[in-house]
């Protein structure tokens, strides 16, 4: 295997990582709006992400980097041809940050609404667009001979990107109900477990269409068995939240999110981002790849960095493991 193919391998894996992980704190946002009844309960659901949402958008920033050092062309004319959306999601996850600091800084209660308006908001929106520019990836955009993007942003919303920004936007907010589940006790962990059954039929719904969908299209034997893996571990998983085992049944929606990505990459190779207009303009991991010198010096320090941080972040969840509910609420001080 060449390095370029082992890079594609590894930016696969950060995606996954990030989308497993940022997936249950974007669905946690969305659940302060559709879960939370009062002041106090959305509270608990911050704070069951409060410790580790801004650990997993590490994923997102080391994903992006190996990107523009692993493949300079795809990251070149990924972020030209989906600038919008993505200064969208950057924009998003900008006032995300600020919202969970700032909402409790002033008592007055519109400032807290407002703030968490905004948290649900820019926690719903991300989760939709990232579905939205994977599905546009996948299914592949108008790149020209010179490898840039040639398409509109009215481009990007064709049916199949539209619908897979639905699947990921319920898939995360499944995600994050599973993980209120198993992070809360008391009436608003019985709620998460109620909402979860709604909320995984309708993923398993959409999930299944889109990817029968990519897997008629571009699908192989290696994305069959990922697709069939995705579909079992959702299945799986609301099978184990209807009987109160929120352990398994995030552990299963996880592998869900893992399968759902194994897709799209194994559809994608050895492309990064096939042309509409000619396949031979396509970006394969070949011609976007940086020099094999590049991505030795690459392959060297990332297998020194990454176990540390993976420990890391494993020692912060483990920490911060136990439940939480209502009763751990302490009246805020401003």
């Amino acid at each position: 295997m060449e390095l370029h193919d082992v890079w594609f391998v590894l930016i696969a894996v950060l995606w996954t990582g990030y989308f497993f992980l940022e997936g249950f704190d974007f669905g946690v946002g969305v659940l302060t709006k559709l879960l939370a009844r009062d002041r106090p309960e959305k509270r608990v659901l911050i704070n069951t992400i409060g410790p580790v949402w801004d650990g997993n958008e590490v994923w997102l920033l080391t994903a992006g980097g190996a990107t523009f050092a692993a493949f300079p062309e795809w990251y070149a004319t990924l972020f030209s041809g989906f600038y919008l959306p993505l200064l969208l999601i950057l924009v998003c996850l900008i006032v995300r940050g600020v919202a969970f600091e700032y909402r409790v800084k002033r008592p007055e209660e519109n400032w807290q609404r407002n703030w968490e308006t905004a948290i649900f908001w820019t926690s719903l929106l991300p989760a939709f667009l990232w579905g939205v520019a994977f599905g546009n990836i996948v299914r592949g955009v108008k790149i020209d001979r010179d490898f840039n993007y040639a398409g509109g942003v009215l481009d990007l919303l064709n049916p199949y990107a539209l619908l897979g920004g639905l699947v990921t936007l319920t898939l995360f907010t499944f995600h994050g109900t599973v993980f209120v589940g198993l992070k809360t006790v008391g009436e608003i962990r019985e709620r998460a477990r109620k909402l979860a059954l709604r909320v995984g039929a309708v993923t398993a719904l959409l999930a299944l269409a889109f990817l029968l969908w990519t897997q008629s299209e571009r699908g192989d034997g290696a994305s069959l068995v990922a697709v069939v893996v995705a579909v079992a571990s959702l299945v799986l998983a609301l099978a184990a939240a209807r009987v109160g085992r929120e352990g398994w049944a995030f552990v299963l929606s996880g592998l869900t999110i893992v399968a759902t990505v194994a897709v799209l990459f194994l559809t994608l190779f050895p492309n990064v981002m096939p042309s509409t207009l000619n396949p031979d303009w396509s970006l394969t991991v070949t011609n976007a790849s940086s020099s094999p010198y590049t991505l030795k010096i690459m392959t060297w320090c990332a297998g020194v960095a990454t176990p540390v941080v993976m420990v890391y972040q494993g020692w912060t969840y483990w920490v911060f493991r136990k439940r939480i509910g209502t009763q751990h609420i302490a009246d805020p001080v401003h």
